[in-house]
């Protein structure tokens, strides 16, 4: 299990869902002829079928009273992911076990009959939840109070809007009380109350020591009803870890994709003076954010390739994740000069032994410039997540001394304080 998976386990406790090296892929069948190749394969046992991975090397795991968040963009295979706990799917890769009694909403009206009313609808879920006769009857009135759709409940379900029908479902597997509550996007469809209905009711769950694994769009959401959260993208897992790491580490990836960072294939292929091989923070060259405590050192460094030899300028700054600059220099004002790899690679380093950044998202630029420190040619952008508790608010600390005398064992940046000694 990677070190991500470590942290974000509670540490602990039974066991609902463990997934190892979890992967799905599909077989690539977009036209006629690729699913006639694909059958013959088939037919002649042969396991050579051009597949598209969507869900890789997903390691994942959730004990009792646990609450887990899915995020990511559309496509990222959240719901492939879903799919796959809830047996769905069966994985390509890797394995996946879950215990317990299950409820499950994942697609609208999934496991309905669109032909049967409400009521009927009710009946044949809770017999395939294993519920007798006699507790269905015990329940129903708290599902049609829950669901609170009138007279629409003895109405087929296909006469019913989107809403309706999560509202019959959110309503279903409330009356199970299930040891794992796994949701795909139901907060985002039902009407305002029905909502504050479904947070208040996965509240009193999440209490009561349900556990909970939600897919949503909504950070709000996400950060009220979940302690940890699993970011997906392109199928990989970006980051995994305490819910407010990694959904400010997810924004800032946003702010920085609407921002419209360049791409890096089309600089070098343009042929210009200066352009950038690589940037790493903390010696990870990577997209996903660098996490940091609040304190730690930040060390930013860059590979340059100069057209004709020449030694460029070198630029760091520091902005906070909605573009606010916090802090930016460059080599030509300190009288630095880059590092020379050979005739036209350059390598500029620095390091900020304690940045005095307070805790939030923030990204980290580097652009090379001309000789003179005019011209500035190229961009890179990184993420980072600067961890930590602290009551003071802005973006750096500030180096600060207070005159008088400090109040007894009041904690300052969790560090207590006594009244100095006699004179």
């Amino acid at each position: 299990m990677s070190a991500a998976v470590e942290r974000a386990a509670s540490g602990g406790g039974e066991r609902l869902a463990v997934a190892r090296d979890l992967g799905k892929s599909y077989p690539m069948v977009f036209r006629p002829r690729d699913r006639l190749r694909a059958l013959v394969k088939l037919l002649a046992g042969r396991g050579d079928i051009d597949s598209v991975p969507v869900l890789r090397g997903v390691d994942l795991e959730v004990v009792r009273g646990e609450s887990l968040a899915l995020i990511g963009e559309n496509g990222a295979g959240k719901s492939t992911l879903l799919k796959l706990l809830t047996g769905v799917l069966t994985p390509t890769t890797g394995s996946v076990e879950v215990l317990g009694r299950v409820g499950a909403l994942l697609e609208l009206g999934a496991g309905f009959h669109s032909e049967y009313t409400g009521r009927d609808n009710i009946a044949m879920s809770a017999a395939l939840y294993g519920l007798g006769a006699d507790e269905m009857r015990e329940r129903l009135p708290e599902i049609v109070a829950f669901a609170d759709i009138g007279r629409y409940i003895d109405e087929p379900v296909k006469h019913y809007s989107s809403g309706m029908v999560v509202r019959l479902g959110f309503a279903i597997v409330a009356a199970l009380k299930p040891d794992l509550l796994i949701t795909d996007e139901v907060l985002a469809v039902g009407d305002e109350s029905f909502q504050k209905k479904c947070v208040r009711w996965m509240e009193d769950y999440l209490a009561g020591g349900g556990t909970l694994i939600l897919v949503s769009h909504s950070m709000y959401h996400v950060q009220k009803l979940c302690r940890h959260a699993l970011w997906l993208r392109q199928g990989e897992v970006a980051a995994y870890g305490d819910v407010f790491d990694v959904t400010q580490a997810y924004l800032a990836y946003h702010e920085r994709k609407l921002a419209g960072t360049p791409d890096r294939g089309t600089i070098t292929a343009q042929g210009i003076e200066f352009h950038l091989l690589g940037f790493a923070v903390n010696g990870a060259d990577q997209d996903t954010p660098v996490f940091l405590d609040q304190g730690d050192a930040l060390r930013l460094r860059a590979r340059v390739r100069s057209r004709d030899g020449r030694v460029p300028t070198v630029a760091f700054g520091i902005a906070r994740a909605d573009g606010t600059p916090v802090y930016g220099l460059s080599s030509e004002m300190d009288g630095v000069v880059p590092l020379r790899l050979d005739a036209n690679t350059f390598e500029a380093e620095i390091t900020f032994d304690d940045p005095g950044l307070l805790p939030g998202a923030y990204n980290v630029k580097v652009h090379p410039m001309d000789t003179e420190g005019v011209r500035l040619f190229d961009t890179i952008e990184r993420g980072i997540v600067v961890r930590g508790s602290t009551r003071e608010f802005g973006l750096v600390r500030l180096r600060h001394r207070w005159g008088g005398v400090p109040a007894p064992s009041i904690a300052q940046n969790g560090v207590e304080s006594e009244p100095p000694g006699p004179p």
